[in-house]
């Protein structure tokens, strides 16, 4: 299924990944104009942030205020029929909304219609090269490896990000590999390294990727020599402003 939106427009500009964020609206609000490509919620964070919104509808709400890009909404259910049914409720709410969905039987025959639909999904809980080759068969556009669940058993957190860019390689129409549950910058650093397409995180861990010593340290250099400029005449006609 050919998808439209910031992933494969990152793609095929040559722009490696795309970030999306997950938070809480007004968390999300000064980062979104900042190259994320959407938000990205999941039960656990739906849940507790439903509680300081009134509904997950008004939740969605205010995610829609705040962007104009996608919001991946995660959805559940005890039968096809009702994650269709669920689904519906939200796809029709805003076309900014893509339905993500867990990695179950269940699941496969939702990506099947969904795809015959032309209806972009998500696949999460994804934790073995043989559950990645099945939702992508089933029709799923986006497969979510779970990263940091792997390393807090002692694996490695983005072994199934590498091999899913092996298995995909060569792909027409392949799906984009999303990096998820990622909770630490090293383990955005290895899912970058390993060739995702995508990489979701929290709004405080994105923060934290622009962190470095060597940066603070350099930017520290340049910065006294700016202010040493200033104090000796040398911006003159330039707007310094002192601190």
């Amino acid at each position: 299924m050919a998808v439209n939106g910031p992933v494969p427009a990152a793609r095929t500009e040559g722009r490696g990944p795309t970030i999306w964020l997950a938070g809480t609206p007004e968390d999300l609000k000064e980062w979104m104009p900042l190259g994320i490509a959407g938000i990205v919620t999941n039960t656990v964070v739906l849940n507790q942030y439903a509680k300081e919104h009134g509904t997950v509808i008004d939740l969605l709400k205010k995610y829609l205020d705040i962007t104009d890009k996608p919001i991946v909404m995660e959805i559940d259910g005890h039968s096809v029929e009702e994650l269709l049914e669920v689904g519906k409720v939200f796809t029709d709410l805003s076309d900014q909304i893509i339905l993500k969905i867990p990695c179950t039987v269940i699941g496969l025959k939702a990506f099947s219609i969904l795809k015959d639909e032309g209806v972009e999904t998500f696949c999460t809980t994804v934790f073995s090269l043989t559950q990645a080759a099945a939702v992508a068969q089933a029709g799923a556009a986006h497969i979510l490896p779970f990263c940091e669940p792997v390393k807090e058993v002692g694996g490695d957190p983005t072994k199934l990000v590498r091999d899913c860019a092996q298995m995909f390689k060569g792909w027409q129409q392949r799906p984009y590999i999303m990096a998820a549950l990622i909770r630490t910058v090293e383990t955005a650093h290895a899912a970058f390294r390993d060739g995702c397409d995508e990489l979701v995180t929290m709004w405080t861990v994105y923060r934290d990727m622009m962190d470095h010593p060597l940066t603070e340290q350099w930017n520290k250099t340049f910065m006294d020599e700016w202010a040493d400029m200033h104090e000796n005449g040398l911006l003159e006609g330039v707007p310094v402003r002192s601190h």
